[in-house]
């Protein structure tokens, strides 16, 4: 991974539980000296030096970088790598995972990624771009409900309704500046990343995360509730088929408009009786599925993204993975996602569990130094075990120990599956 076989010094951007599963996962890479989190949050410190610096502020990232002597920069969320924080990275000449602001727009354009998917050939849902209501009103007539309205840029995981109501519908349209409207895929949905050096791509393993803020996919779309993996009840080919009907169509399409893509392309994908579809494209990590996927990677991470950083992803060598499975529950604030409550102490984190972790997503130590909440999605906790009854089973375990008032958390990540 590294230059004449030197330990390796890794910047992560971002700071949430997808940073903190990074900085976990590279900090157990024995060819990993330090790990580095900008700015991080109260559980990250416990795994990363943590710098407070502005995420989207290419410069301030790229100086940081110098400063400290990192080989290599990570770029967690969207939103940085839209504002062109990769860009500003690789002009310091430090290697960087993470798409280009132009192919970031992947994630960054609704509009845009049909568009790309459009002249690659990739399956997706046929739909309309509406900058008015009368568009807007007019695409829901076409397709009928469900109505699935997506607010075009970027709405932290929360851009999307998908409603039988077509009132709520329009409003969701009329409140954005621009959406895209489509038909609704039916069939269950699930999460795979691909990690990309610009002209190789390599599947890692796939999972299911769960939109709804409660149980039985009631309630608000949220960034993401829980994850599993693996996925049982897919078919043994589908990882090959989305590689070859999905993914490399699509990495081949940018590269020859001359955006090459580099870093991670998540697929998020309904399983349609036609086959697998694209629903979105993300430029980054999916949170939570991030925790559960790196839980199981076996290879080391750093000579990983090393790897892509630089080119070099097809003499990496094949992908090792743990066996059994690793279930993740969110633990979310009171209002969450409206409107969370913040501040609130954390109280009985376990630690003697067995087979389960916790990753932080928003927290913060106030004043006193205690552990308090900071966002809307305030933990991670982590199960794994031999299968995913054992693996939900200590999820929920060491979940229920935790005391955050007003929290919430989904009973039923994994429990169809886990049950199959």
């Amino acid at each position: 991974m590294n230059r004449d076989n030197e330990w390796v010094r890794v910047l992560v951007i971002g700071s949430g539980g997808r940073e903190h599963a990074l900085c976990r996962a590279l900090r157990r890479d024995p060819a990993v000296s330090e790990v580095h989190c900008a700015p991080g949050n109260a559980g990250i410190a416990d795994d990363a030096v943590l710098h407070s610096v502005r995420p989207t502020d290419g410069e301030a990232v790229a100086n940081l970088a110098k400063r400290i002597g990192a080989d290599l920069v990570v770029i967690g969320p969207e939103a940085p790598l839209v504002a062109g924080v990769a860009d500003a990275v690789r002009q310091a000449g430090v290697p960087c995972f993470g798409p280009s602001e132009r192919a970031a727009m992947i994630e960054g354009s609704k509009a845009f990624a049909k568009e790309v998917m459009a002249a690659a050939g990739v399956p997706t849902a046929r739909s309309f771009v509406c900058t008015t209501e009368q568009e807007a009103a007019a695409a829901l007539d076409a397709f009928g409900p469900p109505y699935v309205v997506k607010d075009d840029g970027l709405a932290a995981g929360k851009g999307v309704v998908v409603t039988e109501d077509r009132d709520r519908a329009l409003a969701h349209a009329r409140a954005c500046e621009r959406v895209v409207i489509e038909e609704f895929l039916d069939g269950p949905e699930l999460s795979l990343f691909a990690l990309c050096d610009g002209s190789t791509a390599v599947p890692l393993q796939p999972a299911q995360d769960f939109k709804r803020a409660y149980d039985g996919n009631k309630g608000p779309n949220t960034g993401g509730m829980g994850a599993y993996t693996p996925l049982p009840w897919i078919p043994g080919d589908l990882t090959e088929r989305v590689m070859s009907e999905i993914v490399t169509p699509t990495i081949t399409e940018l590269a020859e408009r001359g955006t090459p893509y580099t870093g991670v392309l998540y697929a998020g994908l309904a399983l349609t009786s036609a086959g697998p579809k694209v629903v979105e494209f993300n430029a980054r990590f999916g949170d939570p599925e991030t925790q559960v996927v790196l839980d199981r990677l076996a290879t080391p991470l750093g000579g990983l993204l090393y790897a892509c950083a630089t080119g070099d992803l097809a003499a990496h060598g094949p992908l090792r993975w743990h066996g059994g499975a690793a279930v993740t529950v969110v633990l979310a604030a009171e209002n969450y996602p409206a409107d969370p409550v913040k501040g609130d102490p954390i109280l009985g984190l376990p630690s003697d569990v067995e087979g389960a972790y916790v990753l932080h997503a928003g927290t913060a130590r106030d004043e006193s130094g205690r552990l308090v909440s900071a966002g809307g999605r305030v933990l991670n906790v982590v199960g794994t075990g031999a299968d995913l009854a054992e693996a939900r089973s200590r999820a929920y375990e060491a979940i229920g120990r935790i005391t955050l008032r007003g929290s919430h958390y989904r009973s039923d990540i994994a429990l169809n599956a886990a049950a199959s």
